[in-house]
């Protein structure tokens, strides 16, 4: 039940965001609504991380949550507004690093999450773009990655 509810939620936000009319907005919109139900329900993080790779109904979720990232993400790219440096990896890192920060402010600072949030967008504008100092992480490198942040390894 929990895992439906969960796809349920992260199906809307990739509808919602494809059906912007502009593909950088759909972009944010998708990004800030996954770094939302993170917040507000941190199921949605052990959807989208992959934390527990044994389970196989939420693994499905998990891949259909990255198949309609990527194409968010494409959409974002082919209009030229994201960076085309940016990897659907690259949004898994930032849902995890969302994750860590938003259970660290909860009591204190429970929307100070939206503050990093936009800063990280800020950075993905294609206008921002620099050349990276290393090459984006393999998909396996970031299931290694969220295995460590989760202690599921």
């Amino acid at each position: 039940m929990v895992t439906e509810l969960a796809a349920g939620r992260l199906d809307e936000a990739a509808r919602q965001a494809l059906a912007h009319d502009d593909a950088w907005d759909g972009f944010t919109h998708y990004v800030e609504k996954l770094c939302e139900l993170q917040v507000t329900d941190p199921a949605i993080s052990d959807v989208v991380t992959g934390r527990y790779p044994d389970a196989t109904l939420l693994m499905a979720v998990c891949e259909r949550s990255h198949a309609a990232a990527a194409r968010v993400i494409e959409r974002a790219q082919q209009a030229g507004a994201l960076r085309p440096d940016f990897t659907r990896e690259d949004l898994l890192f930032i849902l995890g690093t969302n994750a860590l920060l938003s259970r660290a402010v909860k009591d204190t600072a429970p929307d100070a999450w939206r503050r990093g949030v936009a800063f990280t967008l800020d950075g993905q504008r294609t206008e921002a773009a620099h050349p990276l100092p290393a090459a984006p992480l393999t998909a396996q490198q970031v299931n290694q990655v969220m295995a460590n942040l989760t202690g599921t390894q």
